[in-house]
């Protein structure tokens, strides 16, 4: 090989390589802009004096609830995707109760900071689900008909 062949050999690889890295940064954003998964859980409590308060749970490190769902981790990432793309903050906290994500005290299971970083990784291997819950009302049915599972 001379010399020119092997700069022009070395430079198609190299556009490969960031082609691939691209394509792989523009698929990861567009999950991350896709997803709609809850990013701040509220908790609502209200008194027989009709006060109520909403507060933010963002208590990532408690220990893990004695009631953790009986969903398959496949089915944890199904659910948590509709239930997301719904917007609806009410059914997104039954999902997440339902997963196990969300301790009987409100606070956070330790276990969710981890499938967050699971998910993303799910949701690239299963773009077929992933659209075929693309709007609320879909998302909605689906939701409905497996949180009581």
């Amino acid at each position: 090989m001379t010399r020119n062949q092997k700069i022009a050999l070395g430079c198609g690889v190299a556009t490969l390589i960031g082609l691939f890295i691209l394509i792989v940064v523009g698929v990861l954003g567009y999950f991350v802009w896709q997803r709609q998964g809850p990013v701040v859980l509220y908790n609502s409590n209200s008194n027989s004096n009709s006060n109520s308060n909403s507060n933010y749970n963002r208590n990532l490190n408690s220990s893990t609830d004695s009631n953790s769902s009986s969903l398959s981790e496949d089915e944890k990432h199904r659910l948590f995707q509709a239930a997301g793309a719904t917007k609806d903050n009410e059914l997104i906290n039954r999902a997440l109760r339902k997963m196990g994500f969300i301790k009987s005290d409100g606070s956070v299971s330790a276990d969710y900071q981890r499938f967050l970083g699971e998910h993303i990784r799910w949701g690239m291997k299963n773009l077929s689900f992933v659209n075929s819950v693309n709007t609320p009302e879909k998302a909605r049915a689906y939701v409905e008909a497996h949180l009581n599972d």
